[in-house]
């Protein structure tokens, strides 16, 4: 046993059990991917993939089992070369930041300035995408951070800090019927509405709401994106269920802000990253503004 067959196991598991490309990342031949696989197997005395012929299609209950021993040397190995660059105080290197659009628009403008005058030497790399697979970016290090409000809390292998928390609104023309009287859930389930995809910006607390209530949302159009919402709010298509922080007076005063915080219960965006994982300073500096910029928006 060595540690590029330990490898090996993790290449194979990130590309799908797929020989060729597995071959591609670690710079050898097929054959030699093969070979190693085989003797790995034949040291363990039990195979660690399901096949169907020379295909692998999923791993065996001990293979599972070994790529959770696996993950940890390879945290390990990840967190020796950050310690190491921690001490050297080595100012070169890549933020991975995991995110939504929300969060990437309108939280983390400020933090990542600072951020870029303090540490000039480091790159910045931000990948917006479903929290789902924000959480798979972390497991996989392909992100140090993970800034969202959906699903992070549900991983018990992550640190997971609360940034702050949010409402919801309803943007609508200024001409429209809910522009005058209360609002109230039943008035905006007779309205087509226009909000988030699933699993993105609360979209699970909006429909928990209306569900509580008895009442079934018309949601003829979802998006990620808090600007495509408000754009086809503006063509007339419905009433947009937004962030309160997506909603940008200077840029949106063409359309009414209704506060909603009575109706559906607050959010909260979070800030998640690995147990296992050492945060090199750069990174924890940059945890410590974003909860700044985070504290100012509560205030």
């Amino acid at each position: 046993m060595n540690l590029n067959q330990l490898e090996l196991l993790r290449v194979l598991q990130e590309t799908g059990f797929n020989l060729s490309k597995a071959a591609e990342r670690m710079h050898v031949v097929q054959s030699a991917v093969s070979r190693q696989l085989q003797l790995f197997e034949i040291e363990l005395g039990s195979p660690l993939f399901e096949r169907q012929g020379k295909k692998l299609v999923g791993l065996t209950p001990l293979g599972d089992r070994i790529m959770e021993e696996v993950d940890l040397i390879n945290q390990a190995k990840k967190n020796i070369q950050l310690l190491a660059e921690d001490f050297l105080d080595n100012r070169n290197g890549t933020l991975h930041i995991a995110t939504t659009h929300t969060q990437a628009k309108y939280l983390l403008p400020v933090p990542v300035q600072k951020f870029r005058t303090k540490y000039p030497g480091i790159k910045i790399y931000m990948v917006q995408s479903s929290p789902e697979n924000l959480i798979n970016l972390l497991h996989q290090h392909q992100a140090d951070i993970a800034i969202c409000t959906e699903k992070l809390a549900d991983d018990d292998k992550l640190v997971v800090r609360p940034c702050y928390e949010w409402h919801h609104i309803a943007v609508i023309p200024k001409d429209h019927p809910l522009a005058e009287g209360e609002i109230t859930l039943q008035r905006l389930a007779a309205q087509p509405i226009l909000t988030y995809s699933p699993g993105f910006t609360g979209r699970s607390t909006i429909e928990k709401t209306f569900s509580k209530a008895g009442l079934e949302l018309d949601i003829t159009l979802a998006a990620a994106d808090s600007d495509v919402i408000k754009t086809y709010v503006r063509l007339g298509l419905g009433v947009g269920i937004i962030a309160g922080t997506s909603y940008e007076p200077t840029k949106d005063n063409d359309l009414l802000a209704l506060n909603l915080s009575h109706l559906i219960p607050s959010s909260t965006t979070k800030i998640a990253y690995l147990k296992q994982l050492y945060l090199p300073s750069y990174c924890r500096y940059f945890i410590e503004e974003l909860l700044k910029e985070a504290e100012l928006k509560r205030n």
